[in-house]
């Protein structure tokens, strides 16, 4: 993904997902295992190779949920940093999460540099159950203390990615809840338009939903922007990423 602060990758963590999210493809198959440290980092040499162009930037952003995987992706990030593998800045990695909160308090007491997003696509534990299965486990006001606390640890600004669902989490009054539940939080919130799965029934919020949503929790004074798409024509982009089958016949 070409940006004019340079090259991001976005890598995968581990083959399949086990977290269940209603809207993502990851996980329709279920998770087939965990990547390792050497398997992550070849994607980032990989791009770069078959690109040709500098890779600059690191999101844990593919398939599998990274902190499902943690001790393999700390690893995978002491490479990467690391002088003798691509001296990557932290700072120039974002790591997404569906919201393990044990491994939150985890992290932040690793107080590593990084940009932690935090998928939370709901305002409420209503809507969040309903959408992302680990809510049932952990449901949103532990998963913000949990991010507060990551906060206050580390002093970085975590950014929350909110996947716009078409009737489902779109609402005015979603935002305004929202809103609420985030005021005063050092955070930033990534808008992003649902992308088509066909096996799921979610669609897209409108364009005209979408901006409205965004005026009212810039109105409330968070800071919000709206993810530019990528790799929808190919199936790739978020939510749609999805692990291969390979299929063959028993007959000889």
């Amino acid at each position: 993904m070409d940006y004019g602060y340079g090259g991001s990758v976005c890598i995968s963590t581990q083959v399949g997902c086990r977290m269940g999210c209603a809207f993502c493809a990851s996980g329709i198959a279920g998770l087939k295992r965990s990547l390792t440290p050497a398997e992550m980092l070849d994607e980032v040499l990989m791009a770069k190779r078959d690109s040709g162009k500098n890779i600059t930037h690191c999101v844990l952003m593919g398939i599998g949920e990274p902190l499902d995987n943690f001790d393999n992706v700390l690893k995978f990030l002491k490479l990467l940093s690391c002088p003798g593998g691509t001296n990557m800045s932290l700072r120039h990695v974002s790591l997404s999460t569906c919201g393990r909160v044990d491994r939150i308090y985890d992290l932040a007491k690793l107080r590593l540099q990084l940009t932690l997003s935090v998928s939370l696509h709901a305002p409420n534990d209503e809507i969040r159950s309903r959408i992302m299965p680990v809510n049932k486990k952990w449901g949103i006001d532990e998963l913000l203390g949990a991010c507060k606390a990551y906060i206050a640890a580390t002093g970085r600004r975590i950014s929350f990615e909110y996947a716009m669902i078409n009737g489902v989490n779109d609402s005015e009054r979603d935002a305004r809840e929202l809103a609420r539940r985030l005021k005063g939080m050092l955070c930033h919130v990534n808008l992003i338009p649902a992308n088509q799965v066909s096996e799921r029934e979610f669609t897209r919020s409108s364009g005209e939903n979408v901006r409205r949503f965004r005026d009212v929790l810039a109105g409330c004074g968070l800071n919000v922007t709206v993810r530019r798409t990528l790799g929808a024509d190919i199936n790739a982009s978020c939510g749609q990423l999805r692990r291969a089958e390979s299929l063959r016949s028993d007959k000889a």
